[in-house]
């Protein structure tokens, strides 16, 4: 589930802008009141979406969106005026006065692509450092010395075992170098 974090300068309004997105099924992970402590949640979470206000006591809506975490996005709730300075920043925008199913709606589509990002990240290869592959390319070259194996099947035996295991690829490799050394 996606992370929500609301920023308004009244804590009032902040915890009304809460109770409403957790009526409707959203995990509020944090309400804050000023940009340094939205941003401290931010930075603790890894990804989501922060729902606020344009102006808070220590900056106003753009600082605050120059300094979010990459994978942080940003719901701005406010007048007409202010949505059209911000039109074309890449910011989402809902206009006040609010209706409540327009921040719904909005956040509900965030929340799908925030998802898809994640899964999209998950899903792309690991980069594994040289020294890393050095590590595995070695185990796999023992295997296929010691046990007749192609590098295909020393690769997908590593895999297995660690998958058996728990442990990652490069700590199995460790481990097949290490008892096959002695």
């Amino acid at each position: 589930m996606t992370n929500v974090i609301v920023l308004f300068p009244k804590i009032e309004d902040a915890k009304n802008i809460r109770n409403l997105l957790v009526r409707h099924g959203f995990r509020v992970s944090a309400v804050c009141t000023t940009g340094a402590q939205a941003l401290a949640s931010a930075n603790g979470l890894g990804d989501g979406i922060l729902v606020c206000s344009y102006k808070y006591p220590d900056m106003v809506y753009a600082e605050l969106a120059a300094c979010l975490p990459a994978h942080f996005e940003m719901l701005l709730l406010a007048s007409q005026r202010v949505l059209s300075e911000c039109a074309g920043s890449g910011i989402m925008c809902v206009a006040m006065p609010l209706k409540v199913q327009d921040l719904l709606n909005t956040l509900e589509m965030m929340v799908a692509g925030v998802e898809r990002r994640r899964k999209k990240r998950k899903s792309m290869p690991k980069v594994r450092s040289e020294e890393e592959r050095k590590v595995l390319d070695e185990a796999k070259t023992l295997l296929m010395e010691r046990n007749g194996m192609t590098e295909e099947e020393a690769h997908r035996y590593i895999q297995k075992c660690s998958m058996d295991s728990g442990t990652n690829l490069i700590e199995t490799a460790e481990m097949v170098l290490s008892m096959m050394r002695y």
